[in-house]
């Protein structure tokens, strides 16, 4: 009789299928759009806004902003409502005892708060966008709102909240049952479906000769090294070597093993250039959406690619680096278990001395990682503002979408490994038993 089939592999297959259903509904719900508006005239209205504020927001978005679907707003206000409270922990000896010392119970206590935080920036933003929408136009003039009014932004407010909601919610669904790091993977589904489009828009313009033959070889190398450059950096690891120390147990002799305590180069992840964005993107919205002349002529320094919004960007990356490697990762921590377990680094004494050391070694490899970080999310913009490339050549998408693919691959490989595990264990019973 066949052996049947292990339950790394079994769990492994069911994760895959629940991530790829809930994900489609994630795409299904772009396409819904809000009553109200004029799809024609808001297509014509986004033909011109492909390199600006309003083209990164669509990109995040997975093209909800652009279809001006229930999905409009995406998981930004997710992202941002993230942001305040991990803000606020640094700063909240309340949120910091729930956080650290209250377990499970305080962190989804802190879930919970992060909702509340993402359904009033939605109302907030939902707000704004319905006031915008009513004052925006084709470059042919037609009105984007058909019928402009309270009603009109009742109903946008109510719609984008509740789309914005149950992204959130699939978002948490997947990553509790699926696989992979939910909210990572709606912005990497979003990005990754519309590589295509761009592709084709791409091969159009050169065909018209918008864009010569030669642009566009060099544009797709610098993306093929921009990519290579990130897997390969994404995958360095700076290892500090660990010694356990011998022990007598009885009239044996354990430990005097030698390991390594990997560090990456790049800790944060992706992270840095999403917080960076959604904070970016949050005042420059409303300011976007103003008839206010100083408030415009404030949020044209924050168009993608110009120089504020570089200097900006960079800033708040090298930021978002140290703080979000700060909160993952403690050298405190790393030091006291190293202790308790007999360990320690060669040189180095246990206790404050090691954490020290393992603090300065995390924070050389953080600051070039987030000098790395913020070469690959400017440089590809940089291009893209030179040659009127199409946005989703940024270095912010590809950074995005390499990320979350290995994080992703890495789960599936440890399913694996379970699997193989598991097949091992049942061929020795089976053996066993004959």
């Amino acid at each position: 009789m066949p052996a049947p089939m292990n339950s790394g592999v079994q769990e492994l297959k069911r994760r895959v299928l629940f991530t790829f259903v809930f994900l489609a509904i994630y795409r299904m719900g772009i396409h819904l759009p809000i009553p109200g508006v004029d799809g024609n005239a808001l297509a014509d209205f986004f033909a011109n806004a492909q390199n600006t504020l309003f083209g990164l927001f669509d990109m995040f978005s997975g093209g909800g902003l652009r279809n001006l679907s229930v999905f409009a707003l995406g998981i930004m206000p997710y992202i941002s409502a993230s942001i305040i409270i991990q803000l606020l922990t640094v700063v909240s000896p309340e949120l910091k005892r729930l956080s650290k010392e209250e377990g499970e119970a305080g962190r989804k206590k802190i879930t919970q708060y992060t909702r509340y935080g993402t359904v009033l920036i939605t109302l907030v933003q939902g707000l704004g966008i319905a006031i915008g929408l009513e004052s925006m136009a084709s470059p042919t003039g037609a009105p984007v709102v058909i019928m402009a009014g309270w009603s009109f932004r009742l109903i946008t407010i109510l719609t984008l909240t509740a789309g914005t909601v149950l992204i959130m919610w699939l978002g948490e669904q997947i990553t509790e049952s699926g696989l992979g790091n939910g909210i990572s993977l709606i912005i990497f589904a979003g990005i990754v479906c519309r590589f295509p489009a761009g592709l084709f828009n791409s091969v159009r313009l050169m065909g018209t000769g918008e864009i010569s033959v030669f642009v566009g070889l060099f544009v797709l190398i610098v993306m093929g090294a921009v990519l290579v450059g990130i897997i390969f950096v994404e995958r360095g690891q700076r290892r500090i070597p660990i010694q356990y120390a011998k022990r007598m147990m009885g009239r044996r002799l354990y430990g005097g093993q030698s390991s390594h305590l990997p560090l990456r180069v790049n800790t944060a992840g992706v992270i840095p250039p999403i917080f960076a964005s959604s904070i970016l993107m949050f005042p420059a919205t409303i300011a976007n959406f103003s008839n206010v002349q100083w408030i415009k002529q404030l949020s044209s320094f924050f168009n993608p690619g110009s120089l504020v919004y570089n200097i900006v960007y960079v800033a708040m990356i090298v930021f978002f680096c140290f703080f979000y490697t700060a909160i993952i990762f403690d050298p405190k921590d790393i030091a006291e278990n190293l202790k308790k377990q007999g360990a320690f680094v060669p040189g180095i004494r246990p206790g404050v001395k090691t954490k020290e050391y393992i603090d300065k070694v995390l924070g050389r490899l953080t600051f070039w990682g987030a000098i790395y970080i913020s070469v690959v999310c400017i440089f590809p913009m940089m291009m893209i503002r030179q040659f009127n490339v199409p946005f989703y050549y940024g270095g912010t998408a590809l950074l995005i979408v390499v990320g979350v693919a290995m994080d992703t691959m890495s789960q599936v490989q440890s399913y694996l490994i379970t699997g193989q595990y598991d097949g091992l264990m049942t061929k020795g019973k089976i053996k066993g038993r004959r």
